[in-house]
């Protein structure tokens, strides 16, 4: 069964506003993979768990049709509100109930979130709806992350890893599939041809407001936001405060460097 967790309004705004898109590095990965692949034209790309189209909107720029497929009503609508191409879509729909033609999709593409997926049940639907050679994409990005600022990176770091630990201690049993670096997912893959990647690192430039509210914007947050609401609130207030004495700044919107790894499985059926 499918877990859902990003499906507040309140919860959908926060992660429209704060989760990154898909890095360069992997991209270039995507792209150079699909292009290596190919043998006719991409008409059709197909972006599962999409949530609020951080991933989507990078695939529209490229491909001729694009469509975002997520569970939660919420998340499609902060999609449909952001600015967005005319060959881009969005359906509201379970990752394991797609309302795809059989072999009618070239890439299938998931950006950290096919480990909230039922494994089985999706994988049924990629080999459904993927057409003959048409290609599959499934990232995250992990836990292993460093902020970048000047001399005080290794305490800046340092400080994030001591909040997403407390953070994480909420986490659900699922989040098991982005440690393991999505092992299980690849071995799930019923296709001979595919690979796992697993030292994709992008640098992402973001602000210190933007950290925060990526720290916020984590389902283990949101669920020690409904255990205790004021420590929750108090600590990303309390870690904001330790990010800005540590750099020796006083602005919020202050640019830093986030470091990522992250981890894909591809296949071509």
């Amino acid at each position: 069964m499918a877990t859902q967790l990003f499906e507040g309004k309140g919860h959908a705004a926060v992660y429209q506003k704060y989760r990154f898109a898909p890095g360069k590095e992997l991209q270039q990965l995507i792209l150079s993979y699909v292009e290596e692949k190919r043998t006719s034209p991409t008409e059709l790309v197909v972006d599962v768990g999409c949530g609020s189209g951080q991933g989507t909107l990078f695939l529209a720029e490229h491909f001729k049709k694009v469509v975002g497929t997520d569970i939660s009503e919420a998340q499609i609508q902060e999609g449909r509100d952001a600015p967005c191409p005319p060959n881009l879509s969005y359906l509201v729909c379970p990752a394991e109930e797609l309302p795809f033609e059989d072999g009618s999709v070239d890439l299938l593409t998931s950006f950290t979130a096919a480990h909230w997926f039922d494994i089985e049940k999706f994988m049924k639907e990629v080999v459904r709806v993927v057409k003959p050679h048409g290609c599959v994409a499934l990232s995250t990005y992990t836990v292993d992350m460093r902020l970048h600022y000047g001399n005080c990176s290794e305490k800046l770091t340092q400080i994030f890893e001591e909040v997403k630990d407390l953070i994480f201690k909420y986490s659900h049993g699922r989040i098991k599939h982005v440690l393991e670096n999505y092992e299980e997912i690849f071995e799930a893959l019923p296709f001979r041809d595919k690979r796992r990647i697993t030292d994709i690192f992008d640098k992402i430039p973001m602000t210190v407001a933007g950290v925060v509210g990526y720290l916020e914007s984590v389902s283990p947050f949101q669920t020690y936001m409904k255990h205790d609401p004021q420590a929750a609130k108090t600590l990303l207030q309390e870690t904001e405060k330790r990010f800005l004495d540590t750099m020796g700044v006083s602005s919020r919107e202050t640019q830093l460097e986030f470091w990522v790894r992250h981890v894909c499985v591809l296949g071509c059926k």
